[in-house]
This record gives C-alpha cells, sequence and structure tokens, in this order.
C-alpha cells in the first residue's frame, strides 16, 4: 500500500503522521514544492499548475491515493486535480473541519489565513455545516510561513495576535490550516480562558488520512508492522525531509520510517 501526501511545504505533516498512525505498513510519498512555495499568494491558475506539477511527481511513484494536504490547494486545485487523476487516483481533499465543530454546540472560531478568512468558499463552507453555532473567522497573519519556518519567535507573535481576536466565550476552535495542527497546543494554550471547560481543537488530518483509507478499501491497522517507506520529493527531485519538519513531533515521527529502497 502506497500513500501520497502533497503541499507547498511541511503542512501535510499532520495527515502525514495519521496515516503513519494508522497504517505504520504503508509507504509514504511526501511530494513538496520548496521552488514555488508558498502557495497562497499565488493567482488561482498559477497555484493550480504548481499543485498538478507536484500532484504529477508523486503519481510517478505509483500510488493508491494522493492526499492534498493543504486548504488553499484544495480550494483552487483539487478540480483539476480530480480530472486529471481520478478515478485511476482516488485524490483527497483537505477541508476545514466545521461540522464536527459546530455540532458540539458551543460558539466556534475558525483560524486561516487571511486569504481564507472571509472567503466565499469558508463562508460557504460556514453557510453549510454551521448549523445554528455561532462562528467566528479569525485571520492569523503569518502563523502558517512562521510553522513552516519553524520560528518560535514568530509562532509566539502570530498565536498571541490571532488569540486577542478570537471572541472571549469561544468554545471550540477549527484549525483551518494544515499548518496550524502542528502547534494546536500552543494555540489552546493561548486562546483557553482560566476556569472554562478545556477548549475543543477540530483539525482535518484524521478524518482526511481515515478518507483515503475508505477511498482504497482498507482498514486501519495500528499495530501493523512498522515496515513503511518514506520517499520525499521536492519540486519533482528527490530529497530529506526539510530540517524545519523534525522541529515538530509530527515529523519526528517519520524518522522511525525506513528509507525508501
Amino acid at each position: 500500500m502506497k500513500i501520497a501526501l502533497m503541499d507547498s511545504g511541511i503542512g501535510l505533516l499532520a495527515a502525514t503522521a495519521a496515516v503513519r498512525r494508522l497504517r505504520p505498513d504503508a509507504d509514504l510519498i511526501l511530494s513538496l514544492d520548496p521552488d514555488g512555495m508558498p502557495w497562497g499568494p499565488r493567482t488561482p491558475e498559477d497555484l493550480t499548475g504548481r499543485a498538478l506539477s507536484v500532484a504529477e511527481a508523486a503519481a510517478a511513484h505509483r500510488p493508491d491515493a494522493l492526499i492534498v494536504g493543504c486548504n488553499t490547494a484544495t480550494v483552487h486545485a483539487l478540480p483539476a486535480l480530480r480530472a486529471r487523476f481520478e478515478p485511476a487516483l482516488p485524490v483527497i481533499g483537505t477541508v476545514p473541519a466545521i461540522k464536527p465543530a459546530a455540532a458540539g454546540g458551543g460558539p466556534v472560531a475558525i483560524w486561516a489565513t487571511p486569504a481564507t478568512t472571509g472567503s466565499p468558499y469558508q463562508r460557504d463552507l460556514i453557510e453549510r455545516f454551521g448549523g445554528d453555532a455561532t462562528v467566528a473567522e479569525v485571520p492569523c497573519p503569518g502563523l502558517a510561513d512562521a510553522v513552516e519556518h519553524a520560528d518560535e519567535a514568530a509562532i509566539t507573535s502570530a498565536v498571541a495576535a490571532a488569540a486577542a481576536l478570537t471572541p472571549g466565550d469561544v468554545t471550540t476552535v477549527v484549525l483551518g490550516c494544515t499548518h496550524y495542527e502542528l502547534v494546536a497546543e500552543r494555540i489552546r494554550a493561548a486562546v483557553q480562558r482560566p476556569g472554562a471547560p478545556r477548549l475543543v481543537l477540530h483539525g482535518s488530518a484524521g478524518a482526511v488520512a481515515a478518507q483515503a483509507l475508505r477511498r482504497i478499501g482498507v482498514r486501519p491497522d495500528p499495530g501493523a508492522p512498522a515496515e513503511g517507506t518514506l520517499t520525499v520529493l521536492l519540486s519533482g527531485r528527490e530529497g530529506a525531509l526539510p530540517a524545519a519538519a523534525l522541529t515538530y513531533d509530527e515529523g519526528r515521527l517519520l524518522r522511525t520510517v525506513t528509507p525508501a529502497r
């Protein structure tokens, strides 16, 4: 079994770690785009072109499924990716977990990039899945870039700024960018109010990993032998995980994956 994941940078680590935990025997292909990152400021057409190129590099390794480990790429490139690769290669996008967050009943905040916050895409998701929950959109300038480069000072500053914009009665935060899942506990600590119930965080990694297995008809098996291999593609070239990846638990988990033979 071979699962590919793609993103411009290390935002795909959360979903990769989720796949790794569900199926330690799966061969993993990570296709990143250091030559083209960040994707966020690009036009939709330019981003789609970059995403297709990164996906083609992954598809050359004949995976059973391809996970788009990036919210922005899912918004702009998922239709083109599915048109190019499906049905032969299932393509799984990453969507903010608004529906399960709203089901909790309390006020919800969606932390997302400034480009996504207030966008028709996100507003449509809130309209469709927000139900009766009060939903606040919180822009997080600079947070994804700070996480990408493991810049501790910048992460602290960006998290504090977004926390200051988050309504005080929020009980649930949706992590609307895959990078944010890598610093989830720092976000929880910044938003948690003294004496309030433990803040609930909703990321997408677990659901995306489970959906990828469903699409290829495979059950989770966390106890399977940890014999999966790891292939890293950097704008199509075989390489190694960026050093910044190893500052996060999700990246360090992948050091236990056997290098590709």
